[in-house]
């Protein structure tokens, strides 16, 4: 009964991902107008899976600080379209990454209804991604810092706290990287892209 109480707990976390881009186009053509416009989005999502430890602090009756790090894995299928709408290729560009997490998270306990608890939380979560240089067509950068928002329920079980969180993470930093002088076979993807900002949504299983 009184297992919210604790000033510092452990557990650990599963859960499954979608990655997503907020794509910005430029629609430029080459100075020798050689390439036809490109524009670029994902197409469709593809799950991923994330894994992670939970340190949690009590501050307050109903706020607990959460320190959640872990490492993420998923892709992002990039679709390339030409100016009238038609695909450029068949098959997009898959862009597969590997993250090393840490999200820092405040969480906002409701009042507990017997054995469920629902709850709140925000916060920041830096990101690495191990992946970024083995891409085709063009780079990303290395680090990543993203805005994350979530809710849940906590279920308590007679021996841990079992949960279910929804959340969605926002990129706040332009994570693509273009080359100073890309291949002749890159150009086309690389002036089709004026930047890429991560948005990546989540549900994750807590055992505490």
């Amino acid at each position: 009964p009184s297992y919210e109480y604790q000033r510092l707990h452990f557990g650990f976390l599963v859960g499954f991902n979608c990655l997503d881009y907020h794509v910005y186009n430029t629609g430029d053509r080459t100075p020798e107008n050689k390439f036809v416009a490109r524009y670029a989005e994902v197409e469709s999502l593809v799950p991923g899976i994330n894994l992670g430890i939970i340190t949690d602090l009590r501050i307050a009756k109903h706020l607990n600080l959460r320190a959640l790090p872990g490492v993420s894995f998923g892709e992002r299928n990039l679709t390339f379209y030409d100016e009238f709408g038609n695909k450029i290729d068949e098959d997009p560009v898959r862009i597969k990454s590997t993250y090393l997490d840490l999200p820092i998270i405040l969480k906002y306990s409701a009042y507990r209804l017997r054995n469920v608890q629902p709850f709140v939380d925000a916060g920041t979560s830096f990101k690495y991604d191990l992946a970024r240089d083995k891409q085709s067509h063009f780079r990303m950068k290395s680090f990543d810092t993203c805005l994350d928002v979530g809710a849940g329920v906590d279920f308590y079980l007679q021996y841990f706290r079992f949960s279910v969180e929804l959340k969605s993470s926002f990129g706040l930093t332009n994570i693509y990287r273009a080359q100073v002088e890309p291949d002749i076979e890159d150009l086309p993807y690389q002036q089709a892209l004026r930047s890429l900002k991560a948005r990546i949504f989540c549900i994750n299983f807590f055992f505490e």
